[in-house]
């Protein structure tokens, strides 16, 4: 019997959709970092950085206990399904996150807005795994987590902009009659800007979340170069706690979570807290200092993942063992020294000149790191696989950076002592990425292994 294999127009009709969803999922997410300062003031968080971190905290710790229960699913059921659900319940959070009146309620809508984007976090890529055979995976993952950045830029620009300018766009009397009309709240006129933030990103979700109904359900494994019939064979046998259990003796996979939990860590924080550092220790206007990191951000978010796809295949085409976790290696150890010169200058063109290459070093990693991470995991356990990293990563990674930040903020009176935390954890990244590389090929080589004997044992 011949391989499986998969329309190549099936394949790229999902890369679009997931890559327009996951933009809007870090447009959404990076809102709040934009206008965290006024929401301070409405909620009476002024000079209370810990409890203003700990509206991202939230969210993470939500994103992350969810992450489990989403994965068991994820290898179990349509993920089609799941994925419009998630993105549906993100988009409802974002919109709720504008209604919030007090912390305690920014604190709910922020908890649901993890359990939404929990979702489409680990199931997309799964989805792109088995669309995509592993000669190709790299420039795929590179291209769609290119929206991580680039999202996350126009969420400061947006939150920016439409904090500043919410009164030129003449939407927020029809959304305000309308919520007063339905829950009777309404809204003083210092909030309405970071409101209307919120409503704006929040509502297009809904419409995002049919277009996942629109992708075609791929068999788990069906790009990894198998025959069908191992194929057929593979699919049928059990899962047991064994097959998950293989996952922490994966050392390519402990190794990779360990990277981007150092990796998520700071730049986690140093995106909620940067706008704010800007603003209140370099003298700069918000919306300035918005747009600056926007601009920055998103041309890092261009160029970083293409150079990491480039290289990630260049090295892996010349046999250099290790070559995903080797890039990544490379580059967050190059990117240490440029961020902590973005802590130290004062001059706003040598800041954000050190901050661009610095983020084109960082992104360059996330094709290369999802590569591996989906490589060395079994095809009926991905989705189980891509939980369980995503719980580690933000249990130790950006679960207690922006809190940390803050509290070292609020301990010695000076933000830049909270961003400084990100330096020591760049380095650990770019060292856990540098022991994972002469793992990775022995691992990669398991899985094909796996499903070819495994399935003809059946």
């Amino acid at each position: 019997m011949g391989t499986v294999s998969i329309s190549r127009r099936a394949a790229y009709w999902a890369l679009f959709i997931l890559f327009s969803m996951n933009l809007l999922n870090y447009i959404d997410r990076y809102i709040l970092a934009a206008v965290l300062p006024k929401v301070q003031e409405s909620l009476g968080l002024q000079d209370r950085d810990a409890l203003a971190g700990s509206l991202t905290t939230i969210f993470f710790t939500s994103y992350a206990l969810c992450s489990p229960f989403i994965g068991w699913f994820g290898d179990r059921v349509n993920r089609r399904v799941l994925l419009a659900i998630g993105v549906g319940i993100w988009s409802i959070a974002t919109f709720g996150s504008g209604l919030a009146e007090t912390y305690g309620q920014m604190i709910v809508a922020r908890s649901f807005l993890g359990v939404g984007e929990a979702t489409y976090t680990i199931i997309a890529p799964t989805l792109l795994a088995d669309f995509f055979p592993r000669n190709r995976r790299n420039k795929v993952l590179a291209a769609f987590y290119m929206a991580i950045p680039v999202g996350a830029a126009l969420g400061y620009l947006l939150g920016g902009w439409i904090e500043k300018n919410h009164a030129s766009l003449h939407l927020l009397p029809y959304i305000e009659r309308a919520l007063e009309a339905v829950t009777g709240q309404h809204f003083d006129e210092a909030s309405k800007g970071w409101r209307m933030a919120f409503f704006v990103v929040g509502l297009p979700g809904l419409v995002v979340a049919l277009s996942a109904l629109l992708i075609r359900e791929p068999r788990r494994g069906a790009s990894e170069n198998v025959t069908e019939e191992d194929q057929l064979r593979y699919e049928k046998l059990p899962l047991s706690w064994s097959t998950y259990g293989n996952l922490l003796r994966n050392r390519s996979f402990v190794y990779n979570t360990l990277a981007v939990a150092m990796f998520t860590f700071a730049l986690g924080g140093l995106q909620v807290w940067a706008p704010k550092f800007f603003w209140k220790e370099r003298g700069m206007d918000l919306t300035d200092a918005d747009a600056r990191l926007g601009l920055v951000t998103v041309i890092g978010g261009l160029v970083g993942p293409a150079l990491g796809g480039w290289l990630g295949d260049l090295f892996a085409r010349r046999n250099v063992r290790g070559s995903y976790f080797k890039v990544c290696a490379w580059a967050m150890l190059a990117a240490t020294p440029m961020i902590t010169l973005v802590l130290l200058l004062e001059q706003p063109l040598l800041i954000f000149g050190s901050m661009l290459i610095g983020l084109v070093l960082c992104f360059t990693t996330y094709g290369p790191t999802n590569t591996i991470l989906v490589n060395v995991s079994a095809p009926r356990i991905r989705a189980a696989a891509l939980a369980v990293n995503v719980f580690f990563i933000h249990l130790f990674g950006d679960i207690p950076s922006p809190y940390v930040m803050g509290w070292v903020s609020d301990a010695t009176g000076r933000l830049f002592w909270g961003l400084a935390i990100t330096i020591p954890s760049m380095f650990l990244s770019g060292v856990f990425f540098y022991l994972g590389a002469r793992y990775l090929d022995t691992d990669q080589e398991a899985v094909l292994r796996e499903m070819q004997s495994t399935g003809r044992s059946a």
